[in-house]
């Protein structure tokens, strides 16, 4: 161990004394190992270990997927028929679990307020593996017709509500309606569905109807166990077996033509947003590596410097194994001081990750921080990094001749054009992966242009959103409905600062439910579906939607519950090509279904709109129709959209005291504006991945400069007499600028058509990350170049301005 202390000060001592050159390395290596930190920490978090429930890693959701919608899952909500029908005929699952969304109003002496809720099998706590932290879980008798109802409470719910107290566990509270005792409270990271409050449904053959869920059938998600060995191909190709069974038993709840598609728990929750993780880990992969390059052109640069020194030292007996290790001893100490100082910035970096990780695409079980793992990652990256960085340029610092060495005039003269080659391969490579990074960066922002540049068809801004979550009971007709809302619209209508409001079922440009219609004298071989919103006359002038023909809803029209719709170009266009669509009627076959809804009938058409985007931003506008909201009671809840003069939120509370003078338990849900949920659902994950790939491509970027630079000054330092001799023999100073500027562009532009190379064959591969731009898109490429040449060039006029102010008396003596 004495070998190694002398080398660890020897080491020490040498790096104190070029304190640039190790600051320098250090800076690159941590910008490399914090960044790779962050990102391995994130999808370790988000994707390999979001959930603290037993053998995660086996738990899948499954899916009718619908052949015609390739792009989608498909239906993942079983009716409580079907979802025994699978749970029990399966042969792959060792068990399966069943939820349904559900709203919770909590009623108590100051006011209602709303839970997000869900209700459950009694087997969800043992198919998860969490146990209750007090109390217990649901049992099977719980959820029996004459149980007593019972509920259990999330840690979250349990810490921000009630503060912790472990007394409320036997109390009762009143839960939409009834009085329920709780009965437990669950771990923190049990969040199944992002729920707060479960309650326990009945296992039954037989359809449910329940004042729970406002009266109509239950859809439960199912949550299956995978058995050991099982693949997700395996699970679908069974359970393909049992729907395809269903199929013929429930017909109108199957498509044509399907298939059953599985997924893991992670993936059903993260989506689109895994490839995205992944493109991002692999940007910092060919971060480090440009790091990597640059500390061992750096190292490298030093070695030639270091030539004479180490000839002395091996002249006096030193051996070539012995110069290596001190000089890899000199890379591990670099090595780990860019380790700490990348942990550093990992720890921050993180936070940073953590507050603009775009809502609901990861797990709300998952917790991201730096976690054992990463640091040993950030470790094994450390101990790679030394012999990426330090190896090449030690065994080229102790090869070949000592004699030519000892005699050469100059530092490094004695193999400064064999490690020139070396240092100019490696500004290469980094100029080519830098240039990778730039091009992906281009793309996203390319991107991300195009998708706030989607013509929505209405004017997002100043609009105010708000769900209302009706008490069970009061609400369940589209008579007490139609009273309620009339009521609410006429007091916020006459609010200073409000345009107009309206009732809604759902948010553009996300789209309400579908239906499949029949259009009376229209044949055709496919199956028509459309899209249809529940809204009242006040909608298009909230919107600014404008009208193309025919006239829009009227005040009387949804008063007096008309069967009379505006439909958009799209369902115009498809369904009746030509022809005027005035006066045609439509039926809506999903209305027959419906308990409180008109059976059998035909919606007349009055005008068309322009067309509204209504399938997320990216995807083709879907036939649409607008039809009074008095038409259906079904469902609990409703929304309203308000347009204001003034800053939306502003009017908030405003909003909120004029909905509680109609009726005080009624209970506010996702509010915000319609820019803000644009903003975080279609914006925010394409923003946060070009904000992250950005700022690894300006790393990138930085660290060519300084690597291109160093190569350069280094080249100048060592070609010093070389420049001498050419200006005594009358070379000008702009011929030496020249040659030296040359020399470092042409460096450049190896690694610009090397990097362009790459780029096009591997930009393919984010395909699915951008939108409305070519993989291959010339002005991304060219923009990319410009940049990569402009600071390439800037690197190179220092050392090549130093150049050109040598003296050529002082230079033919340099040594």
């Amino acid at each position: 161990m004495d070998w190694l202390l002398r080398d660890l000060r020897f080491g020490v001592r040498n790096l104190i004394k070029d304190r640039r050159f190790a600051l320098l390395a250090i800076l690159a290596l941590a910008l490399g190992i914090g960044a790779t930190t962050v990102i391995f920490s994130a999808i370790d978090s988000i994707l390999l270990e979001p959930f603290a429930y037993k053998d995660s890693g086996r738990l899948a959701r499954f899916f009718i997927h619908d052949a015609k919608q390739p792009h989608q899952n498909g239906r993942g909500q079983l009716s409580v028929p079907e979802f025994m029908d699978f749970r029990e005929q399966n042969h792959v699952f060792e068990d399966v679990m069943g939820t349904s969304d559900l709203d919770i109003l909590y009623t108590n002496s100051e006011g209602t307020q709303f839970f997000s809720g869900a209700l459950v099998t009694a087997n969800a706590c043992e198919l998860l593996g969490l146990r209750p932290i007090l109390g217990r879980w649901i049992m099977s008798e719980d959820g029996k017709a004459d149980a007593a109802p019972v509920f259990v409470m999330s840690y979250r719910l349990w810490t921000k509500q009630f503060n912790q107290d472990p007394k409320i566990v036997g109390t009762t509270m009143t839960l939409n309606g009834v009085s329920r005792t709780l009965v437990g409270i669950m771990p923190p990271r049990f969040l199944l569905g992002n729920d707060d409050i479960w309650i326990p449904i009945a296992w039954s053959h037989t359809d449910i109807n329940n004042s729970e869920t406002g009266n109509f059938r239950v859809f439960m998600w199912g949550l299956g166990r995978l058995k050991p060995g099982v693949s997700l191909q395996a699970a679908a190709a069974d359970l393909d077996v049992i729907a395809q069974h269903l199929s013929k038993i429930y017909p109108k709840d199957y498509p044509e033509h399907f298939s059953v598609v599985t997924t893991s728990l992670a993936d059903s929750v993260v989506g689109q947003f895994k490839s995205g993780l992944y493109m991002l880990m692999s940007a910092v992969a060919l971060l480090l590596l440009i790091a990597c390059c640059n500390v061992a052109n750096l190292l490298l640069a030093r070695a030639t410097v270091r030539e004479r020194e180490i000839a002395i030292r091996a002249s006096m007996g030193a051996s070539r194994a012995r110069l290596v290790r001190q000089l890899l001893v000199e890379s591990f100490l670099l090595a780990a001081g860019g380790c700490i100082a990348g942990c550093l910035l990992a720890y921050g970096g993180l936070k940073a990750v953590v507050a603009y990780v775009p809502p609901r695409v990861v797990p709300a079980e998952a917790v991201i921080a730096l976690k054992p793992a990463a640091l040993w990652f950030a470790l094994g990256v450390t101990v790679v990094t030394t012999f990426l960085c330090g190896l090449a340029p030690a065994i080229h610092a102790v090869h070949g001749d000592l004699y030519s060495r000892l005699t050469g005039t100059g530092k490094g003269a004695g193999g400064s054009f064999r490690h020139g080659k070396l240092r100019a391969g490696l500004v290469i490579f980094e100029v080519s992966l830098s240039i990778l990074l730039l091009v992906g960066a281009g793309l996203m922002m390319r991107s991300l242009l195009a998708l706030t540049r989607v013509e929505l068809g209405f004017e997002p801004k100043n609009i105010l959103f708000a769900r209302l979550a009706l008490p069970p009971g009061r609400y369940d007709t589209a008579d007490q409905k139609r009273l309620l809302m009339q009521r609410v619209l006429e007091r916020l209508n006459a609010l200073p600062g409000v345009i107009s409001a309206t009732e809604t079922i759902s948010l553009p440009p996300y789209g309400g439910p579908q239906s499949e219609v029949t259009v009376p004298g229209e044949t055709h071989s496919e199956t028509w579906n459309v899209q249809f919103e529940l809204c009242s006359e006040g909608y298009f002038r909230t919107l600014g939607a404008h009208l193309i023909r025919g006239r829009l809803l009227s005040d009387d029209d949804v008063n007096s519950v008309r069967q009379e719709i505006v439909v958009n170009q799209v369902l115009a266009r498809k369904f009746f090509k030509d022809e005027d669509p005035i006066g045609k009627t439509v039926k809506f076959n999903v209305f027959d279904q419906l308990p409180d809804a008109p059976h059998d009938a035909y919606f007349q058409i009055i005008g068309v709109v322009g067309d509204v985007k209504n399938n997320t931003l990216r995807d083709p506008t879907l036939p649409e129709a607008y039809m009074p909201y008095t038409i259906t009671g079904v469902g609990r809840a409703r929304a309203i959209m308000v347009k204001t003069a003034v800053d939306p939120l502003s009017l908030l509370a405003n909003v909120s005291k004029e909905i509680w003078a109609v009726d005080s338990s009624i209970a506010l849900t996702q509010t915000g504006t319609v820019e803000s949920y644009l903003q975080n659902f279609s914006y925010a994950a394409p923003e946060f991945g070009l904000a992250a790939l950005g700022i690894f491509a300006g790393i990138g970027l930085v660290l060519v400069i300084i690597g291109v630079f160093s190569v350069m000054a280094y080249t100048v330092s060592l070609q010093t007499h070389e420049f001498g001799i050419r200006m005594a023999l009358g070379a000008q100073q702009g011929d030496i600028l020249k040659m030296v500027l040359l020399k470092g562009l042409r460096l450049i532009g190896a690694g610009v058509v090397v990097g362009l190379l790459a780029s096009v064959g591997l930009m393919r591969l984010i395909a699915s990350q951008i939108w409305g731009v070519s993989a291959t898109d010339p002005l991304t490429f060219a923009a990319v170049v410009a940049a990569i040449l402009a600071v390439g060039l800037a690197a190179c006029l220092l050392p090549a301005r130093r150049a050109t102010q040598v003296d050529p008396l002082i230079a033919l003596r340099y040594e």
